[in-house]
């Protein structure tokens, strides 16, 4: 007779993700996983494989996630300008329990380069908040919010790599005051 999971398995991935997310790939070892996510080792490897897969799907749970707060906090916003904002801060700013920083950005910094997995997934999860920029500057070149000096696609690029650079810094010790100077200068670029 099978043993049943004695532990919700969205419960310790969300442990596993906050753990790679904080300390990376190859800082974090099996034990650590094991102490964290309080399973035995067996299950982690009956449920997860192994360690790389384990933080394939890590990835994409913190993908889901920041997905789903994007979007959320993009519908709720009432103009372009206050989209791009809420986006802007939500970078500089996150969630409170979790780690300063970019999964997805750390991950393609640390593995990207030598790992095609973690790059196919570093760069769909570009490519999608890219999208979700270009659409908010569309939004706001329709309505006359940002200029149409410059293409949508160009100042989504442009926007996004702003992003990805405050999400790289945010893990360091740069004043806060900093990256909301860099954010504020970026809105300001897209106005009209």
């Amino acid at each position: 007779m099978a043993r049943s999971k004695e532990f919700e398995e969205s419960a310790v991935l969300e442990k596993a993700m906050k753990l790679f997310w904080e300390q990376g790939y190859e800082k974090t070892s099996m034990n650590d996983l094991v102490e964290h996510m309080g399973i035995h080792r067996r299950s982690l490897y009956d449920t997860f494989t192994d360690k790389h897969t384990l933080f394939l799907k890590a990835i994409d749970r913190f993908g889901e996630r920041f997905n789903a707060r994007m979007s959320a906090g993009v519908k709720q916003s009432e103009t372009a300008e206050q989209a791009l904002k809420f986006v802007f801060q939500y970078m500089i700013h996150g969630d409170e329990d979790v780690p300063p920083g970019c999964m997805v950005v750390n991950s393609a910094v640390e593995l990207g380069i030598r790992d095609e997995e973690v790059d196919a997934k570093a760069t769909e999860a570009f490519a999608k908040a890219e999208q979700l920029v270009r659409e908010i500057v569309f939004w706001g070149q329709q309505n006359g919010e940002f200029t149409r000096e410059y293409e949508a696609e160009e100042l989504a690029e442009y926007l996004h790599n702003a992003l990805v650079g405050i999400r790289v810094m945010k893990r360091t010790s740069l004043p806060q005051e900093k990256l909301e100077r860099i954010a504020d200068v970026s809105i300001r670029f897209v106005k009209k």
